[in-house]
């Protein structure tokens, strides 16, 4: 009934204290499960959300604590061993290892929380979006560009509550940077670095050929998910999936929504119009050991053209001639600016001498109760998160895309090409065989 409209032409007069009355009213109804409105249901800042996590383990026992104000209602994870102390940890939370069949049982969750290897993430996701559950997932979004454009298509028709495991888009940091920016700091920007030097392994291997036993604690075909199916063995599992191509997305997807988020939200990023890499080799199942990835985006809202460079695998830019010798350049993981008036390592302006000179921006930016509680505060009904899926879905976005320009390496180098890429429509239009990595295949018995 609150969401039907009034056709009719008469114009009604009410006092201020009826309105509210009457408002007051209608909220005590409109507080319904989800399956009655056939969407997220609606809870209100007093009351506690009922999560469920999939994939416990690793990354997903840090995101179930830093929501644990909230009742954690359902665990799922395929291997028992190594999500044990995560199950003992929540007593009373019901425990799967099917997130199918937990989200088809367990009818009161509100929420998901999802920490399962990339592969994985877009089947979760879209089956819990698709019920009205609110969604919190680990990066990247997904494992494929197709996938991540198309949860993010579902989550806003399905208005429910987002955020994307980037926690650093919450801190004091990433404000700053686009506070200097705004205020113009560093003159217009065309020139971005970014690296990690993180040892993500294994990369730069072939399949191994021995197939030891599956153990016991372990669902293999469940672990499996959408990927193709291949013969089970530890070098996969729990954490080393990374560095598979069939699993995992490498060093870039793993760190790059960490690391470009304050460069997309500070320049207005979108996508760009063209992307190469280069690398120390690349196979068809593991990235490479080290890499360098160059996007190139149009001028948009009076900023102009701007070459964003990621680098790992211990490659980095130059040495900024003004950062003063001894000093450490930057982090393991960081980002230079470049501008027409100065640059930024993080958010510090260079040289030392400038930055003491100029001090803090001025600051206009709100700041971040913190990353988890954004999305708790989103799902009872308040502001979007600040990396809710309709801002990190075409970051991600972009973040995979460099991986398309790895796998393409040889060619790309034996042609002399870099790829040119339709954003809106997820599409390479100089080298159509780059576009087979734009879309996972998923085997048979998965569906998005």
């Amino acid at each position: 009934m609150a969401n039907q409209k009034d056709t009719g032409k008469q114009k009604f007069k009410i006092s201020r204290r009826d309105f509210m009355g009457a408002a007051t009213a209608v909220a005590a109804y409109t507080i319904v499960p989800s399956h009655v409105l056939g969407g997220p249901r609606r809870v209100p800042p007093s009351e506690k959300l009922n999560i469920a996590g999939v994939g416990i383990g690793g990354r997903g026992a840090g995101d179930l604590h830093e929501v644990g104000s909230e009742n954690i209602v359902a665990l799922c994870d395929v291997d028992d061993r190594y999500a044990a102390k995560v199950f003992k940890s929540y007593p009373n939370a019901k425990k799967y290892h099917d997130f199918r069949v937990m989200l088809d049982k367990e009818k009161n969750i509100d929420a998901v929380v999802i920490a399962t290897p990339d592969h994985a993430h877009a089947v979760v996701a879209m089956m819990a979006i698709k019920m009205g559950k609110h969604v919190y997932c680990e990066k990247p979004l997904a494992h494929s560009i197709y996938e991540v454009r198309k949860l993010t298509e579902a989550a806003r028709k399905a208005g429910v509550a987002t955020q994307l495991g980037n926690q650093g888009q919450a801190s004091e940091g990433t404000r700053l940077v686009d506070e200097f920016i705004r205020d113009g700091a560093l003159g217009p920007v065309r020139e971005v670095h970014s690296w990690c030097n993180r040892p993500i392994s294994p990369r730069g291997i072939d399949r191994p050929k021995d197939t030891p036993p599956v153990p016991d604690t372990l669902n293999w075909d469940l672990w499996l998910g959408p990927a193709p199916r291949r013969p089970y063995h530890p070098c996969y599992l729990p954490f080393s999936w990374r560095g598979w191509w069939d699993f995992g997305t490498g060093v870039l997807g793993d760190i790059g929504c960490h690391q470009f988020v304050s460069i997309f939200r500070a320049l207005k990023l979108g996508y760009p119009t063209s992307v190469e890499a280069c690398s120390s080799g690349v196979n068809s199942e593991t990235a490479p050991l080290a890499s360098i990835v160059r996007y190139d985006f149009p001028a948009r809202e009076g900023m102009p053209p701007v070459k964003l460079t990621w680098y790992d695998g211990g490659l980095m830019p130059a040495r900024p001639q003004e950062l003063k010798e001894g000093l450490r350049f930057g982090n393991a993981d960081d980002n230079l600016f470049i501008g027409d008036k100065g640059k930024m390592l993080g958010h510090r302006l260079l040289p030392e001498s400038r930055s003491k000179e100029y001090g803090r921006p001025p600051r206009v930016l709100p700041r971040s109760p913190g990353h988890h509680k954004e999305w708790i505060n989103a799902c009872k009904g308040g502001e979007p998160a600040g990396s809710n899926f309709d801002l990190a879905g075409p970051l991600t976005e972009v973040v995979l895309l460099g991986n398309v320009a790895l796998r393409m390496g040889r060619q790309l180098y034996e042609k002399g090409l870099k790829l040119y890429y339709d954003g809106p429509n997820m599409k390479v239009t100089n080298l159509p065989e780059a576009n087979k990595y734009i879309r996972s295949e998923y085997r048979d018995g998965w569906t998005l």
